[in-house]
C-alpha cells in the first residue's frame, strides 16, 4: 500500500489543484480556455509548429514549455500536447525533458507522458535527477497568459508523484527496449521506433475532488 503524503505533500497538492481549476474557471469567463488561449484564439494549427513560436521560457527558475501538435493526431480525443522542460544552467545551458501533458480539443488534461529523446531532442538524464528538477518547474510570466503558465506549473505540481513514477517506468521501458533489441542506452536514445516510453491518464477535476473530500474544513483557497 502506498504511504499516506504528509500534510505538506498533501498542501502543496490541493494548492495546485485549486489554482489550475482557478485558472480555467477565469479563463471561460473570458470565453477561452487553455488551449485557445495558447494558440492565440483561433486561426490555423500547424502540426509540429511550437506555440508560442519561440517557447516559453521562465529565467528564474530555468523551466520552460511549449505546445504543439501532431498530424494525424495520435488519437481520437487529443488535440496536442505542452512539453515541459528544465534548464537549470540557464537558456544556454542544458535542457531536459520532464514531462508531457496531453489535451483535448477543449484544453482539457487528459494524460501525462514521457518521451524517447530523440522526439524532443534534450539532454538525457535519469529518472532520479530528472525526478529533482520537478521541484523547479514554475512559470512567472506573462506571455502567452499568466494563467496559462500558472495553469502548467500546477499540473505538474498536482501530478509530481505520478511524474516521477512515469519518469522511473521510462528507465524500465529504455533499458528493456534495449535488451530486446542489443541496443546500447545511447542506441535507444535515437531509436525511432520507440515513442513514448510511460503514460498515465489524469482527471484534474476528479483529483481535485478526491483532495478536497480530504481537505481540512480551514483549507484556504489560493488567491490569483
Amino acid at each position: 500500500m502506498a504511504e499516506a503524503p504528509t500534510p505538506d505533500v498533501f498542501a502543496r497538492r490541493l494548492q495546485a489543484a485549486r489554482e489550475a481549476q482557478f485558472c480555467e474557471h477565469v479563463l471561460a469567463k473570458s470565453a477561452s480556455n487553455v488551449l485557445l488561449t495558447t494558440l492565440g484564439h483561433g486561426g490555423a494549427v500547424e502540426g509540429w509548429t511550437h506555440y508560442p513560436a519561440d517557447d516559453v521560457f521562465d529565467p528564474e527558475s530555468g523551466s520552460l514549455w511549449y505546445y504543439h501538435c501532431h498530424l494525424p493526431a495520435r488519437d481520437e480525443r487529443e488535440h496536442g500536447h505542452f512539453h515541459c522542460f528544465v534548464r537549470p544552467q540557464g537558456k544556454d545551458g542544458p535542457i531536459h525533458h520532464l514531462a508531457g501533458i496531453g489535451v483535448d480539443a477543449a484544453g482539457k488534461a487528459y494524460r501525462l507522458f514521457t518521451v524517447n529523446r530523440w522526439m524532443t531532442g534534450d539532454d538525457f538524464i535519469e529518472a532520479e535527477r530528472a525526478g529533482e528538477l520537478l521541484g523547479r518547474f514554475d512559470v512567472h510570466l506573462d506571455r502567452p497568459s499568466y494563467l496559462v503558465n500558472r495553469w502548467v506549473s500546477a499540473i505538474l505540481r498536482l501530478y509530481e508523484a505520478d511524474i516521477r513514477t512515469l519518469l522511473w517506468a521510462r528507465a524500465r521501458t529504455l533499458a528493456r527496449h534495449g535488451r530486446e533489441h542489443g541496443k546500447t542506452l545511447a542506441e535507444v536514445l535515437d531509436d525511432r521506433s520507440l515513442q513514448i516510453t510511460s503514460e498515465a491518464f489524469i482527471d484534474l477535476h476528479d483529483t481535485a475532488r478526491a483532495l478536497e473530500r480530504q481537505a481540512p474544513a480551514d483549507a484556504c483557497a489560493p488567491r490569483p
